[in-house]
């Protein structure tokens, strides 16, 4: 009988990433109309030692593969752990994030189990009959679905930031258990010689609480300093991003993209900097909870979606802006 609602935590620099905090808030009520436990899997190197956070936010336990083959993420040697860990055990939902490393690993597992996978969810619940009937956007975010699935065990990948995390109880203790990994040589196809780091360890566009984003009205690269000083100014889980006009006219590299063929996101502020609010763009951070539209063009399509807006020179409107924020915040 299957058993049991998981959640993949993700790691990143030795640290687990916020998307698990947010999917054990968010899966705690449906492990409990379930009446199954609340399970967190970890794989990394090194990473044992990070298990007991996990136990605060509501794991009640959490499978630890920690091997030197798993350090750096390859898909080959993460999809073969899980999905033999998920074989064995048969949980009955299993949860990951829609970042970069879920969007490639979850549709692999779920293919090898030839289970159903929702992508891209922004709402979790289950249905009259206790199956997992998540929310996921469609046709660029302009209208909802709620999906049905099938097949054991049920999968989804949640968008970052969509779901709030609860307040962590550091009384709480999760049963840890470290599982044994088995990754021959020969089951690798790919294997990780090196990983090049950017020159800048900025936050990443989908898992930032604050994102200023610059259009092609930022007249070249060197301008988006404006942005990067306000970005200063709110602190860390703050980034800059761009509009693909930005990108395509060379002021902004193709990882700062926002839309939808550039990164989905869902920050908690979104300031729109000379970016007019194509649909392409807009499909990219509608979803944002308080956008702000700074334009001089009064019928900018942006305004439409913004809940506060400022109709004026972003040149001159951005540094009185950051000001203000600065005295605000160190007030």
């Amino acid at each position: 009988m299957a058993k049991g609602v998981w959640i993949l935590a993700e790691v990143k620099a030795g640290k687990i990433k916020k998307t698990a905090f947010e999917l054990l808030s968010g899966s705690k009520k449906i492990a409990e109309e379930l009446g199954e436990e609340l399970v967190a899997v970890i794989l990394g190197s090194g990473v044992e030692s990070l298990a007991g956070e996990l136990g605060h936010y509501g794991a009640s336990k959490v499978l630890v593969a920690d091997d030197d083959a798993l350090k750096d993420y390859t898909t080959d040697a993460y999809t073969k752990v899980i999905v033999d860990l998920i074989k064995e055990r048969e949980p009955s939902i299993f949860l990951g994030p829609a970042s970069a490393m879920g969007k490639d690993l979850l549709p692999r597992v779920a293919a090898r189990l030839q289970t159903g996978m929702a992508s891209d969810c922004i709402e979790l619940k289950l249905d009259g009959d206790k199956n997992l009937a998540p929310k996921r956007p469609v046709y660029a975010g302009k209208a909802h679905i709620e999906v049905s699935l099938s097949g054991s065990p049920q999968m989804a990948a949640v968008r970052p930031n969509v779901l709030s995390v609860d307040e962590p109880d550091t009384s709480r203790k999760a049963e840890v258990e470290k599982i044994k990994v088995d990754i021959p040589p020969e089951s690798l196809k790919v294997t990780l010689k090196e990983v090049v780091k950017g020159a800048s360890e900025k936050v990443d566009l989908t898992e930032a609480s604050i994102i200023i984003s610059g259009g092609r009205a930022m007249k070249d690269a060197e301008n988006f300093k404006l942005l990067w000083d306000m970005a200063e100014v709110f602190g860390p889980g703050t980034t800059v991003g761009a509009s693909r006009a930005a990108v395509d006219s060379g002021y902004a590299p193709q990882d700062m993209q926002v839309g939808q063929t550039g990164k989905v996101v869902n920050p908690n502020l979104y300031i729109a900097c000379g970016i007019s609010g194509a649909i392409q763009h807009l499909a990219g951070m509608r979803t944002s909870k308080i956008i702000v539209a700074i334009n001089k063009d009064p019928e900018a399509p942006i305004f439409q979606k913004a809940d506060y807006g400022v109709v004026g020179d972003l040149f001159k409107v951005v540094p009185v802006l950051t000001e203000e924020f600065k005295k605000l915040l160190s007030a």
